[in-house]
């Protein structure tokens, strides 16, 4: 059985721990873990290989996770923008052959009873056989008006609701055969693009002509005539991802992937097929999707506010208090949201951070990249954090990692100067390639050609000084990247 986990997602209701570029999943909030880890490790116990969808940003993130985890058996498809789960799903289970046992599971979920999890994932594999799509469906422990319901009778689906007010979310509680929708989907791949290609052909259609364009002349062959998109696998039965895809990546082509509908597996398949089953589950589970909901998650002292080495308190109490660059004191404080990430506070009552989304939508109203990333940026290369921003210059630290170079680039507004703190760099600038060593410096001007790359075996540690009227991330002309970023 394949994990395929689904990785998008900016999840803004935990701005500004979440960004777009550090979305929750990849966020260490748990013992020096994060969700997505948490649910690679999970998962592995009853899978045999993961199978990520996401962007390529959050691909390098998802790489560098796993590789922290050892998890080698790792496959990728890349999408160059969103399409909601239908198509992402479809586009996985593509690469997959048709007998093949998929597990679909966000990338961003809590699950805490684990031995029952595999119980549940156990009987969802058992009925997949049978040729059933099976989704997952939480006891409900409150009325919750968050999450989409699933009624059922048995295993049986009897229908799917959207998110309800607080009186149907609570007579739904009393009526004891509803569940909150999980999102998580565990079935054969060829029994899902059968299903899709029936009630969602349009969807079917353009995945098939995407998937088929980046895989060419590959071992999957994807037949478009009027009515129907046929999917011929050379190893039909084989049940190995594997022996269909000819690479561990997968990359949508940006112009494909925008031809594709935009749809949910719920609307696309689930909630008009036939074959579709519910397996009640009651695993203490949490999609982590506000303040509050991960407050009922971390460890709290006694009186009730989230274990933070860095938080001073007095007389306050039942508090979150996240931060970890500086002090943070509270006096007579109780039922409060307080996140610190060195450039930007929320404040917040506990019970309102739903609204939390609507401050992200304020800052990308004012053009503000505050939504968008971290002070310490990701890269495939290693990671950079921004010491100083001020108008004619910005400062920065850079980590760049063994066997690792940055793309030969140029820059059009500013000069740069790089400082090399701890390892032994090579640089390029123009027609010349040197070896900069800790203490000694190289300067790029203007215009001029330059790379670095990491030879050694040790992380390379090195300042970097921008100076010019314009220090943005996207003043970067990039003629030769290791990465295939543009």
């Amino acid at each position: 059985m394949t994990n395929i986990i689904l990785c998008g997602g900016n999840g803004t209701r935990l701005w500004p721990i979440s960004r777009t570029l550090m979305p929750k999943q990849f966020v260490k909030l748990f013992d020096e873990k994060s969700l997505f880890q948490l649910t690679v490790e999970r998962n592995s116990k009853v899978c045999e290989s993961q199978f990520i969808v996401s962007n390529s940003e959050q691909y390098f993130l998802a790489f560098d996770q796993l590789e922290e985890l050892n998890k080698t058996n790792n496959k990728y498809l890349l999408e160059p923008v969103g399409r909601n789960t239908a198509p992402a799903i479809a586009l996985a289970c593509m690469a997959c052959g048709s007998e093949e046992i998929v597990l679909v599971t966000p990338s961003d979920h809590l699950i805490k009873n684990e031995i029952e999890y595999e119980k549940v994932v156990q009987k969802a594999k058992e009925l997949a056989e049978k040729n059933y799509l099976v989704t997952f469906g939480i006891t409900p422990s409150f009325a919750e008006t968050g999450f989409g319901y699933i009624e059922a009778e048995g295993l049986d689906v009897k229908a799917f609701h959207e998110k309800p007010d607080f009186e149907t979310a609570t007579k739904y509680l009393e009526a004891g055969n509803y569940y909150w929708n999980s999102g998580m989907f565990c079935f054969k791949a060829g029994v899902f693009l059968e299903e899709l290609q029936k009630y969602s052909p349009e969807i079917y259609m353009a995945c098939g002509t995407a998937f088929n364009k980046v895989m060419g002349d590959a071992r999957v062959n994807y037949a478009i005539s009027k009515h129907s998109l046929k999917a011929t696998h050379p190893r039909e039965n084989s049940g190995s991802a594997a022996s269909v895809a000819p690479s561990d990546l997968i990359r949508i082509r940006h112009e494909d992937m925008l031809k594709i509908q935009e749809d949910s597996i719920d609307y696309a398949v689930m909630e008009k097929s036939s074959k579709v089953k519910v397996i009640a589950s009651d695993i203490d589970w949490s999609d982590v999707g506000s303040f509050d909901a991960l407050y009922d998650e971390l460890p709290k002292d006694k009186n009730g506010n989230t274990k933070n080495l860095n938080h001073i308190s007095i007389d306050s109490k039942n508090n979150l208090v996240y931060g970890s660059e500086r002090k943070i004191a509270t006096v007579d404080i109780e039922d409060c949201i307080i996140v610190d990430t060195g450039d930007a506070l929320l404040i917040s009552k506990k019970g309102s951070s739903q609204k939390v989304k609507k401050v992200v939508q304020k800052l990308k109203d004012m053009d503000s990249e505050l939504h968008n990333i971290h002070l310490t940026g990701h890269r495939p290369w290693g990671t950079y954090t921004i010491l100083e921003d001020s108008p004619g210059y910005k400062i920065k630290r850079i980590e760049v990692k063994p066997g690792k170079r940055l793309s030969l680039q140029k820059h059009f507004h500013r000069n740069e100067h790089w400082i090399v703190v701890s390892g032994t760099a090579t640089v390029t600038v123009g027609e010349t390639t040197r070896l900069v060593r800790p203490n000694e410096s190289t300067y790029i001007k203007m215009g001029e050609l330059h790379r670095l790359s990491n030879e050694g075996k040790i992380p390379v540690v090195l300042i970097e000084a921008q100076v010019g009227e314009y220090t943005g991330e996207d003043d970067i002309v990039r003629i030769d990247d290791d990465f295939s970023r543009k």
